[in-house]
């Protein structure tokens, strides 16, 4: 495994490499890929921290535990919520801000604040030849030139290896709470936070616990603000059932549960993680057949444990008819990985576009083989 300790000594390990490389963070996603392995976990610390500009500029093998310790001492935060991915992979390790940016990872306040390439203000990486390219700024007025800024997030270093992310973060609410609703089935979960999320009261948490048959609203801000909205949510809801309102303690535990999926921690079985059309995602789950699920985003994402070997894709008819969205195999043995591959087969002209980037920023093919290789849809 090699493990370079600064940008220059990763460009070399690039433009070095006789085969395929496996770049990996902190090891949370449980991926086993072909080739020689990239640690970029030496690449670790803070460059720039301006809590009165609301910029950081970090490295980009720096654990994301140390990037929310630093900016809790400023009251601020990483406000897209990154998911922590050990617990549903079954696996150790330390989460990196390369690996959160590479995989675009973000929690259930994307449904207000936006995802984790919405709050990237610049980028450092090397591609497939060892050249380090750079764009964006460091601050939010520099953001200039092509968005290479939002195609690195969601690559999956499959262009380029990233080295140093900046990024703009926010203050932390000053508290907030959550609306509970009980009793409802699916279709209706997703009324309840379709109307939530489409009134004034700014949601930033919509979530639906089938156990539980619960709906789960929240609210954050200044403490008389989130007092006011949570009531007149209630108001605007009162139709739906039966609600209760969490103070802050249990809200923030609520929360952490639902972004990290704690209900399958554990559990036999893979895990899938649809995004869909909120409006479709009753008729998906009832496809799904799924041993246990719970949806996040108003329903936009649907999280799903069903049996060893389970093709989803098949079962929700790949998304290319009726249906809106993609499945991604999250969870599941090398055998199922090797077959359903990890990403959604992709159509003809997105598979062309993929071809077209991979040729310009990786064309000896060594990044990440295999992660996202094009598979035809259909």
């Amino acid at each position: 495994m090699m493990r370079p300790e600064s940008e220059a000594e990763l460009a070399a390990c690039v433009a070095e490499a006789q085969g395929p490389l496996a770049v990996v963070g902190g090891g949370t996603r449980g991926v086993s890929l072909s080739g020689e392995g990239l640690c970029t976990a030496g690449l670790s610390g803070i460059e720039l921290y301006e809590p009165g500009a609301l910029t950081l500029v970090v490295k980009a093998g720096t654990p994301v535990a140390e990037i929310e310790t630093v900016l809790a001492q400023q009251n601020q935060r990483l406000a897209f919520e990154p998911v922590d991915y050990r617990g549903i992979s079954g696996v150790d390790g330390v989460a990196t801000i390369g690996g959160v940016v590479a995989g675009n990872i973000s929690g259930p306040r994307r449904v207000q604040v936006g995802a984790c390439r919405d709050f990237l203000l610049g980028v450092r990486f090397v591609d497939g030849n060892g050249v380090v390219l750079r764009n964006g700024g460091r601050v939010m007025k520099n953001v200039t030139g092509y968005d290479l800024v939002k195609l690195m997030a969601g690559s999956w270093g499959t262009l380029g290896v990233l080295s140093e992310v900046a990024l703009k973060v926010l203050p932390q609410a000053e508290t907030q709470a959550t609306v509970r609703i009980h009793g409802l089935d699916t279709a209706k979960a997703v009324q309840v936070m379709s109307r939530a999320l489409g009134s004034p009261f700014e949601v930033s948490g919509a979530g639906f616990d089938p156990e539980a048959r619960a709906v789960m609203l929240r609210l954050e801000g200044f403490e008389a603000s989130v007092a006011y909205r949570a009531g007149r949510l209630r108001e605007i809801l009162r139709g739906f059932g039966e609600s209760i309102v969490m103070d802050a303690a249990q809200s923030a535990g609520i929360w952490q549960k639902l972004r990290d999926v704690k209900a399958f921690h554990g559990c036999d079985g893979d895990v899938w993680r649809l995004s869909v059309k909120p409006s479709q995602a009753p008729e998906l789950v009832a496809r799904l057949e799924a041993d246990a699920f719970m949806l996040d985003w108003g329903g936009g994402l649907i999280w799903a444990r069903v049996p060893e070997g389970t093709d989803l894709r098949a079962r929700t008819g790949q998304f290319n008819g009726q249906f809106e969205g993609h499945a991604t195999l999250v969870r599941a043995s090398a055998a199922t990985r090797a077959r359903l591959g990890m990403f959604q087969m992709m159509s003809p002209p997105l598979e062309a576009i993929n071809a077209g980037l991979r040729a310009r920023f990786d064309p000896k093919g060594i990044f990440n083989q295999g992660l996202m290789t094009p598979r035809r849809a259909g």
